[in-house]
């Protein structure tokens, strides 16, 4: 209890002491703090006790969340205030360690078992399942195409995961990338059986990367990271991260999910409970 507290702690202080200079040093990306507005707007309730995932529901203004890894295999369908909808226990799977949740066009969400803060893992999974029909649960297995070592050496351990989305039948997934501030993005079919999660690009990040989403036109990426979210302008479908766009320092406590709400806002909520609107500025 002592070292999570202490390690909770550094991470928080590490929060507030973060900044955009390296990013903009070395990637590009533009100071955009000042052109968003963070509004807290709600608390999930207590049965979600470490939320790591958010992803929106067909209906309006309702979402989809997840705790994260040793919890039971729960999913809970919740407002976009924190009032608890329902909750579903998804038979015959285990939380491992869930770390995101996504969704597609179709009604379908994602749910990443893919945490691997070890990098030994070799049964990195991700559940695909309609909510009408929680009976029914698709598996995707995969491995990381540049992992050849369970666990690599230390400065090489790149291959822990909690951030992922779905765009166009692919799923794409971003390495949490502790120590060598290279962000990976690897892609892979968004359908059951065995699959290698191949790179598609990289780019330099300092902070580790805790959600991921794309917004529902297409245009823009946003990733979340400690105290900071990273949003791209997508231009070359083949490389989501070509144009970086603008750095913006939350500084909300341990963040761990982030959701788009439109095309220039998003929800996220820290592992506390707390559900944060950030919105862009009117011009």
């Amino acid at each position: 209890m002592l070292k999570y507290k202490v390690i909770s702690l550094l991470l928080s202080l590490k929060v507030l002491l973060c900044n955009c200079h390296y990013e903009k040093r070395e990637s590009g990306f533009e100071t955009g703090t000042r052109n968003y507005k963070v509004t807290k707007i709600g608390q999930l309730p207590e049965i979600i006790s470490e939320s790591s995932g958010l992803a929106t529901d067909s209906i309006p203004a309702v979402l989809w969340t997840h705790n994260d890894g040793g919890s039971p295999a729960d999913i809970f369908q919740v407002t976009d205030k924190g009032k608890l909808l329902q909750k579903i226990r998804l038979q015959g799977i285990h939380n491992h360690d869930w770390e995101d949740i996504t969704n597609d066009t179709q009604g379908n969400i994602y749910i990443g078992d893919f945490g691997n803060n070890n990098n030994r893992r070799k049964n990195l999974a991700i559940f695909k399942v309609n909510p009408q029909h929680p009976e029914q649960i698709d598996s995707i297995r995969f491995s990381y195409e540049d992992q050849t070592a369970f666990p690599p050496a230390p400065e090489d351990r790149n291959f822990d995961c909690e951030a992922f989305f779905w765009h166009a039948d692919s799923l794409y997934l971003f390495s949490k990338n502790r120590g060598n501030r290279i962000e990976k993005m690897y892609v892979l079919p968004a359908k059951p059986g065995n699959h290698i999660a191949r790179i598609r690009s990289t780019v330099k990040i300092k902070s580790m990367v805790t959600a991921a989403d794309m917004n529902p036109s297409g245009t823009q990426m946003a990733l979340l990271t400690y105290g900071k979210v990273f949003v791209f302008n997508i231009k070359n479908p083949n490389n989501f991260f070509q144009e970086p766009y603008e750095c913006i320092k939350l500084a909300r406590s341990q963040a761990e999910a982030l959701t788009y709400i439109n095309d220039t806002d998003f929800i996220i909520s820290n592992e506390q409970g707390t559900m944060y609107r950030v919105e862009r500025k009117k011009k």
